[in-house]
């Protein structure tokens, strides 16, 4: 049972709990046959639904929980009530003992993010984890980060999301050196706050496998200038949100101008297929699936309100992310940049 095959799930969690991520689970064991599961949650509410699912009863084990995290508990509650004895707690020590190399959850964002935190501690020289998620875009896929741990950075922080969103990258979009940008409200050097400045300044003269950019715009998310693109968690996660919504206003005004007249249902009819690639493109189930960077360990959170085969694809990242060793690659890239900083103080 190696250990890069190995996924801890916080069976428990999400708006719909087993129901879902059970079966999730499921698919993702279809399609890699050397995979394994732990999974954490209430064994007598688990064990009919594994039950329908030889794969799961084969290659996984259900581990009890007494507590389930609710979605609307704060992180500190979180944190109090269920302290060892919850199911994304159990699922997170899984990883920091070495029995699973990725958790993941569509629990509490929040107390996922506290408990992640406490169990696994951040790399060396990381202030404080970020989430990244990926990004539908007219070139394809973008990793953006931070969009929603972080609220507020200071420059140093910037380049620690630049390092870990560059190692994101690599491992999911097969990038050898990806390209990087800080947004900003200007392309301009001389616009922005003076931390997002002085970030652009750092990777600028950097060595690190990073190609720098430089500053990018809102707009340049939705065309996919650059593979990776940087800011901090109050501006990613608007960012995230407007996204999410423009898309489901799309999608609703098209069926409803489409229902209007017979005329638009035959064109509809006609362009079914061109309606089918588009609505792939912004089912938010596709790209389902934030990943925790900068901590001792990886974890993944998939969205709370998923169906099955939204928490599968947050389970394929996981996969992804466990088999490219992403935690050492950011640590090496990390290292690179205390070098940076230490010459800067003795400039």
């Amino acid at each position: 049972m190696g250990k890069g095959y190995v996924i801890a799930v916080d069976a428990m969690g999400g708006d719909h709990g087993p129901e879902v991520t059970i079966p999730g689970v499921d698919m993702v064991l279809a399609r890699h046959p050397n995979m394994r599961v732990l999974l954490f949650g209430d064994e007598a509410r688990l064990a009919p639904l594994v039950a329908r699912h030889p794969r799961i009863g084969e290659r996984g084990e259900i581990r009890h929980a007494d507590v389930a995290i609710r979605m609307d508990d704060k992180p500190s509650v979180a944190l109090r009530k269920g302290r060892r004895t919850s199911s994304m707690w159990k699922a997170l020590e899984a990883v920091r003992d070495g029995e699973a190399a990725v958790a993941v959850s569509a629990g509490n964002t929040g107390a996922l993010m506290a408990m992640s935190v406490f169990v696994l501690k951040t790399m060396e020289g990381i202030k404080r984890p970020a989430i990244a998620c990926l990004w539908p875009n007219m070139r394809g896929k973008s990793v953006v980060l931070d969009v929603g741990a972080t609220i507020g950075a200071d420059a140093e922080q910037l380049v620690d999301f630049a390092i870990m969103g560059e190692a994101m990258a690599r491992v999911l979009l097969g990038i050898s050196r990806p390209s990087v940008g800080l947004l900003n409200v200007g392309v301009e050097e001389i616009k922005g706050v003076e931390y997002v400045r002085e970030a652009g300044r750092m990777l600028r003269a950097a060595d690190l496998p990073i190609a720098y950019h430089g500053f990018v715009e809102g707009n340049d998310i939705a065309a996919g200038t650059v593979d990776v693109f940087v800011t901090e968690g109050f501006t990613g996660n608007i960012a995230l949100k407007t996204a999410e919504g423009t898309a489901q206003q799309i999608s609703a005004t098209l069926k409803a101008y489409i229902n209007e007249s017979w005329l638009a249902r035959l064109g509809a009819l006609l362009a079914r297929g061109a309606f089918a690639r588009l609505r792939r493109k912004l089912d938010p189930r596709e790209s389902n699936g934030g990943v925790f960077l900068g901590l001792n360990g990886i974890v993944v959170k998939s969205h709370g309100g998923t169906d099955a085969f939204g928490f599968a694809n947050a389970i394929e990242i996981a996969v992804d992310m466990a088999k490219a060793n992403l935690v050492q690659k950011i640590a090496r890239d990390l290292s690179v940049k205390q070098k940076l900083l230490d010459m800067r103080e003795k400039a």
